[in-house]
């Protein structure tokens, strides 16, 4: 209610003040408002509230999305660090600079493990399109991850990067079957 009607409501006359029941409805009649004003505050006060969490909410999300494009920026990265570390030769594991490498290497997980990235594990599961990314289909226990391509992650309960994986589709088929294992590729 603006504040000049709050006003004008001030300035009315009150009842005739030596007949009880004027007194009583003009009572009743302010108790009402005032209980109307109450309940409308406190809307207002509940509708503050929710605007703070929902905007606390919304700024740790976008903040949570700019970790999350980052980080994804940084997993071909990682990939090639481990890429070369899996291919390096392993008389050149003892030299200097290798460790070097290999420290920064661990610094940079603990960075990110630190920001809440963690790997999906994806062998021996049940395939999941919501955490796996299905390129091929091979021969295995049907429906269940039986090999991975390319690691996953997750961003705290968020999947950044799904794990590229090889899907079993069960075994060969018996002789005098129709189908055939060939047609049974993704890509």
């Amino acid at each position: 209610m603006p504040d000049s009607e709050m006003m004008e409501e001030a300035q009315e006359p009150l009842a005739d003040t030596t007949d009880p029941e004027a007194l009583k409805e003009a009572l009743a009649e302010q108790t009402a408002k005032a209980e109307a004003h109450l309940a409308n505050w406190q809307r207002a006060e509940a509708d503050l509230a929710n605007f703070k969490k929902r905007s606390d909410q919304e700024k740790q999300e976008l903040a949570s999305f700019g970790n999350a494009v980052l980080i994804s920026g940084l997993l071909p990265v990682l990939d090639d660090l481990e890429r070369a570390f899996d291919s390096m030769d392993a008389s050149l594991a003892g030299l200097t600079w290798v460790e070097g490498l290999t420290l920064i290497y661990k610094k940079l997980r603990a960075v990110l493990e630190a920001q809440g990235l963690s790997v999906i594990n994806a062998l021996g599961e049940t395939f999941d399109p919501k955490v796996h990314e299905a390129v091929m289909e091979i021969e295995g226990e049907d429906g269940k991850v039986v090999g991975e391509m390319q690691k996953g992650y997750r961003l705290k309960e968020r999947v950044v990067r799904p794990v590229m994986v090889k899907v079993g589709r069960g075994h060969k088929p018996q002789e005098g079957t129709n189908g055939s294992p060939e047609a049974s590729t993704n890509g």
